[in-house]
């Protein structure tokens, strides 16, 4: 299968199904980007049952929590990762110096510089791209596809694969437990959507599951939307 053919009926498909066919169907290679939250780590553990060494894209933009990194680091040697850190042009304290604390001042630049300027560079050479995105996430996802055809911003199209877009809350946890996945640990502190550390807060009880991130400013950093889905 190529980025130019219909993507729409493999909306009926289970995740292990659909993960099998993307890769089946798509010649050219394969990545998946991972925060290593549970979502991803699960779509993960799929993904290595068929690609022991599919590269892992972790955008590591200086400001996660030092357990994301601890976490990170440990499932990285337990699972033998094939771990790609996806950094910045500038550090923490290059940016802080030209810029300012700009997490506060103006989050949406930040995640730009930070997340979006280098996952458009890192994703460049692969042709199906692998995601733990869910639909219940928050209203911004809410129209998510399993299956979708992408161009990015040099035109380069790719697959964007997300197997769990139509799993609930339970089912993710239901599977992560099941399977024996270690998870984070800020899950068991009440955090509910793990992004970096001073622009994550635990959410509200019984609140969109993303209302946690940036101060309830914005739901989404941009790298789910800087590509234009084509189908």
């Amino acid at each position: 299968m190529n980025a130019t053919r219909s993507v729409r009926q493999f909306e009926d498909e289970g995740a292990v199904e659909l993960i099998d066919r993307a890769l089946a169907e798509n010649a050219g290679s394969a990545c998946i980007t991972c925060s290593f939250q549970i979502e991803d780590m699960i779509v993960l553990h799929l993904l290595r049952e068929r690609r022991p060494h599919v590269p892992v894209l972790f955008l590591d933009t200086g400001y996660h929590f030092a357990e994301t990194y601890a976490y990170r680091d440990r499932m990285t040697q337990a699972w033998n990762l094939n771990l790609i850190n996806v950094l910045p042009l500038q550090s923490v304290a290059e940016q802080e110096a030209e810029l300012g604390i700009l997490y506060r001042s103006d989050p949406a630049a930040c995640c730009h510089r930070r997340k979006v300027e280098p996952l458009m560079k890192a994703i460049e050479p692969y042709d199906v791209w692998f995601t733990g995105l869910r639909r219940e996430q928050s209203p911004t996802r809410a129209g998510l596809k399993v299956m979708e055809s992408h161009r990015l911003p040099t035109g380069k199209e790719l697959i964007k694969v997300s197997p769990l877009a139509a799993w609930d809350w339970k089912q993710v946890w239901s599977y992560a437990l099941a399977n024996g996945i270690e998870y984070l640990p800020l899950y068991d502190a009440g955090y509910n959507s793990i992004g970096c550390e001073p622009c994550t807060a635990v959410p509200m009880e019984g609140a969109d599951p993303r209302s946690g991130r940036w101060g309830g400013r914005k739901l989404e950093c941009g790298i789910h939307t800087f590509s234009k889905m084509t189908e």
